[in-house]
């Protein structure tokens, strides 16, 4: 993995984030708006701004590929890369939350 993609993206943004994680299947932006709104019980809401113009950046940056058009939505789908970056990103949450809780860790 390239450090200047690692720079970008490590730490995530919640956006960020949780667009990859969804990303994990298949997805348009709009299902994946809807399904953070279940995943966070409507705590974290993604404007259509700020998805659709992370979906191009992570696209661009190869974190996510287009994976077909469906009803007129493209969907997309995390990459090799974007989830490298992801894993990361979830072994950094973990440490930040073992350090919050006065845990020992490896990491």
């Amino acid at each position: 993995m390239e450090d200047k993609i690692r720079r970008i993206y490590v730490p995530m943004t919640e956006s960020g984030f949780y667009i990859l994680f969804c990303l994990q299947e298949p997805q348009h932006g709009y299902g994946i708006s809807q399904q953070v709104k279940r995943m966070t019980g409507g705590a974290v809401s993604i404007s259509a701004g700020t998805m659709y113009g992370t979906l191009s950046k992570m696209e661009k940056d190869g974190l996510i590929r287009f994976y077909r058009e469906e009803d007129k939505r493209k969907l997309y789908q995390i990459t090799e890369l974007g989830k490298e970056l992801l894993s990361l990103e979830i072994k950094r949450i973990e440490r930040l939350y073992k350090n919050s809780k006065g845990e020992d860790t490896d990491a």
